[in-house]
């Protein structure tokens, strides 16, 4: 049997630390550069297949969906894995919602009050670029609030993501895991480059200052909600080959998991075959 990515890139239940988990290697890589592309593209379209299979149960009364958790620091390649990866499956089967900073009126709700709107209907593949995180990631780390309450939302996150469980949703959560350097290059191309500036925030210059405690903040996170229900995948995002493989990886392991089946048909197939055989020309 193949060793599991999945298994592989698991982070552990305590103690996290990302400092020993390098930016730059290659778990279970089945190649170089090239060819792991190859393989990327041929891993997604097994997962398009499979993802319309759960469509299809979606459709057809089932409750199982996937949602897909993705977060990192700025450049990390959020918008990357879902043009990438999540692009190689059916549109219709797809839902990406993005959180940035809270609107006036979802401040006036609890803070997962907006991601439950957001939850992937049955049969769905759901991605949330950024997540419910952010309010014990950049909560914590620019003391947006109290300490008691980031405390509380980590219980209150755990309860939540049981629920989705309990309904049939399945977690995949991932940290893609870039180094300072790394970032550093990325936010250089983009000032370097006129069709991209517009992706620039000179806020990410100030999280950069603060790098080492959004580290602290990620580890204690995945440290508080990481579960058997809801694990965390800590994967290696300096190379973005790599990460494109990963996390569509990720997606196909757990997607052959849940094994999904094309309903069976609830009328004739002979039947209506020879109504369309036996009918009258249609004119067009």
């Amino acid at each position: 049997m193949a060793p599991s990515l999945r298994e592989t890139l698991r982070a552990p239940a305590a103690p996290v630390r990302l400092r020993g988990v390098d930016p730059r290697s290659t778990p279970l890589v089945p190649g170089d550069k090239e060819h792991t592309r190859e393989v990327a593209a041929a891993e997604g379209r097994r997962l398009a297949e499979l993802q319309e299979r759960l469509y299809a149960e979606g459709v057809t009364g089932g409750r199982r969906r996937v949602l897909l958790v993705l977060q990192g620091m700025d450049t990390s390649g959020k918008g990357g894995v879902v043009r990438h990866v999540v692009g190689a499956v059916q549109p219709q089967g797809v839902s990406v919602t993005g959180f940035g900073r809270p609107t006036p009126e979802e401040l006036r709700h609890g803070f997962l009050w907006r991601v439950r709107r957001a939850v992937p209907g049955p049969g769905k593949l759901g991605v949330f670029d950024r997540s419910h995180y952010e309010d014990v990631l950049a909560g914590r780390v620019r003391e947006l609030a109290p300490m008691p309450v980031i405390e509380r939302r980590y219980r209150e996150i755990v309860r939540f993501e049981q629920q989705l469980a309990d309904d049939g949703v399945t977690l995949v959560k991932v940290l893609l895991h870039i180094s300072a350097w790394e970032q550093k290059q990325r936010l250089l191309a983009r000032l370097d480059d006129s069709a991209k500036r517009w992706k620039f925030d000179p806020s990410d210059l100030d999280d950069r200052a603060l790098w080492p405690d959004y580290q602290r903040a990620y580890e204690t996170a995945l440290e508080r909600t990481g579960t058997d229900t809801a694990p965390w995948y800590v994967v290696p995002a300096d190379r973005k080959w790599y990460r494109n493989w990963a996390v569509g990886r990720l997606l196909l392991e757990t997607l052959t998991e849940l094994d999904p089946r094309l309903p069976e048909p609830t009328y004739d197939v002979a039947e209506q075959r020879d109504r369309l055989i036996e009918e009258h020309p249609v004119s067009d």
